[in-house]
């Protein structure tokens, strides 16, 4: 029997088979698509509607799919997203054309090239002590302008019952927003020449992160059947930092943020970490995470899915594992049947896999392969799962 989209992934969190394998698309930054891309599915569904950027971000580039396109596309999912503080929006409205644009912690992203924005803006890369971290202009966590619309657009869903429902506020990932605040390079220097200013700073971010968190589930957490967090944490062939270092560093920053959330809400933590954190997945288990994104089947011992899903199966829930480096920019819309194929194959049986690409769609993936995936889904991803 058919089941609704939100039945079809409840089923799936409870590592139990559905009707078919869930199709996750366009619920946020880290399942979404493009604005390239997402023209060109409108135009093949023939939909017309107005081009919306999440967090109304263009230099960000990722869309933000209309219901008709989400519908098409059979995503099972909706998102529920915060704002940037309209102070924010205010600031950067008023910037001429092709100045930087600046978030609310003060990094943000230039133009390198005609439309293409990159992050590379550090507001205190000089600093090293505790008193620096003191003195810096933190964003206002409370600010009530972040949260409008998200206790009515969760709760419209939660009411439609119809798709399961991903809570996604804005990279509350305090290893990256290190990055944003340092540069990445800096950071990593001071982790080793300056280990406590950098679990100061970790901490003070985390702090942060935790208090947008709380406002954000306050006004959703009732609703949501996942919450999005993460931290970048892999590289194309290993860990950026030792799995000493991640358990010394991170992950009790991590550990403290998901129980919070766990102590506010029912959903189930929805990690996002690219790369090769195979070494990390033990650690990420233990301090709670329940979904793991994007599995990147291009990267080191990520890509060997029959260990992931032996290994760790029972205890995680995968999310993702289509190639975004090879098959969906320039596969064939067969081929990249024959990789859907596959991958449910090794992460479908006994439920616990959504499928979805490695992080963001992005502009060289042509709509017809998009479309390729959503259909392998819907006529391979039936339970028992059809391998051909």
């Amino acid at each position: 029997m058919a089941m609704t989209a939100r039945e079809r992934v409840l089923c799936t969190l409870d590592h139990r088979e559905p009707d078919r394998v869930p199709l996750i698309l366009g619920t946020s930054n880290a399942t979404g698509i493009k604005m390239k891309p997402c023209r060109a599915l409108k135009r093949e569904f023939g939909i017309e509607s107005p081009d919306r950027y999440i967090y109304d971000w263009p230099e960000l580039g990722t869309a933000l799919p209309d219901e008709a396109t989400l519908a098409a596309i059979g995503s099972d999912a909706r998102g529920v997203l915060d704002r940037f503080p309209r102070s924010i929006y205010e600031k950067n409205g008023k910037r001429a054309p092709h100045e930087p644009f600046l978030d609310d912690w003060g990094g943000g992203q230039s133009e390198i090239e005609p439309g293409v924005w990159y992050p590379g803006i550090h507001p205190m890369p000089e600093a090293s002590t505790v008193a620096d971290i003191e003195a810096f202009p933190w964003p206002d966590p409370d600010d009530p302008s972040r949260y409008e619309g998200v206790r009515a657009e969760a709760r419209r869903l939660a009411a439609e019952n119809l798709y399961a429902i991903i809570g996604t506020p804005w990279l509350l990932f305090p290893f990256e927003r290190a990055h944003e605040l340092q540069g990445l390079d800096v950071f990593l220097t001071n982790m080793v020449a300056e280990p406590d200013f950098a679990k100061a700073l970790l901490w003070k971010i985390e702090g942060i992160c935790k208090r947008i968190m709380g406002h954000f589930l306050d006004e959703a957490g009732e609703s949501l059947d996942m919450i999005k967090i993460g931290d970048d944490l892999g590289t194309q062939e290993s860990l950026m930092i030792s799995p000493g270092m991640y358990r010394e560093f991170l992950k009790p920053v991590h550990a403290d943020l998901i129980a919070f959330i766990k102590s506010r809400t029912k959903a189930k933590v929805f990690f996002h970490t690219d790369g090769d954190v195979f070494d990390l997945i033990p650690d990420l288990i233990e301090i709670g995470v329940d979904v793991l994104n994007p599995i990147q089947t291009s990267a080191g011992r990520m890509s060997d899915l029959a260990a992931l899903k032996k290994s760790y199966g029972k205890n995680l829930v995968f999310c993702g594992g289509i190639d975004t480096q090879r098959v969906l920019p320039n596969g064939s819309p067969e081929e990249v049947r024959r990789e859907v194929a596959r991958v449910m194959g090794l992460l479908g049986p006994g439920g616990g896999y959504m499928v979805s690409a490695v992080h963001t769609i992005m502009d060289g993936v042509p709509a017809a392969n998009v479309i390729a995936m959503a259909k392998a889904v819907r006529e391979l991803g039936q339970y028992p799962l059809n391998r051909g």
